[in-house]
């Protein structure tokens, strides 16, 4: 009966770590490019279809965004989600209290740092994005930092490569108090094509070569 016991105790082990460590789950997602986003309370996780977590529960995981192009989800769904290998995360810059946007890759490491305003899922192996870069000017009366800041819409690939500079943007308050997130103006149709608008919101077609 002992050597029963034992070997019982041998072998379950595992699988009673295991399903400790995926209990409490409050929502399971479905699958999309061999994992699925797992979530408990605000934190998401991804498994593999054998029921492993390969990726650990975090909070920066992008979920229940809204686009600034139409009223529809920032993302097609509720969850986070693989696409060309890319999951969004998101992050806040430190002084300014802004959300930026970014990827991490199926191993959970970031690939694209959070320096995005905007920016679109990968489809076909690119992405659009709003990028911020700021450059410290100095400090004002009461020793605050002052920056400059430039932001470029631009296409990217999934190593966070700028593959077109599209267009320059200005008129982006960065103050917490009168930031909004600024819409995109560009939609990718294909590696070939991009559909831009104008100020009269009428669209253009600007064909690619990539």
């Amino acid at each position: 009966m002992k050597k029963s016991v034992l070997f019982l105790s041998v072998f379950l082990f595992p699988f009673i770590i295991f399903a400790q460590n995926l209990s409490g789950l409050d929502e399971i997602a479905p699958f999309n490019e061999g994992l699925a986003a797992v979530r408990k309370g605000e934190t998401w996780g991804f498994i593999n279809k054998k029921g492993e977590l390969v990726i650990d529960f975090r909070n920066d995981l992008v979920w229940q965004e809204k686009s600034m192009i139409t009223e529809k989800d920032f993302i097609s769904s509720s969850y986070p989600r693989f696409v060309d290998g890319r999951c969004m995360i998101k992050s806040t810059m430190s002084e300014e209290g802004i959300t930026v946007y970014g990827f991490i890759d199926k191993n959970g490491k970031e690939v694209i740092k959070p320096e995005y305003l905007n920016i679109t899922e990968f489809q076909e192996g690119y992405a659009l994005g709003i990028l911020v870069t700021k450059s410290f000017r100095g400090k004002n009366n009461f020793q605050l930092n002052i920056y400059d800041y430039s932001f470029s819409e631009v296409l990217l690939d999934t190593k966070g490569e700028i593959m077109l500079l599209i267009k320059k943007r200005d008129g982006i308050s960065m103050s917490t108090r009168r930031y909004e997130r600024p819409p995109l103006t560009t939609k990718f149709l294909s590696p070939k094509s991009l559909a831009l608008k104008s100020s009269e919101n009428t669209w253009e077609i600007k064909p690619l070569d990539l």
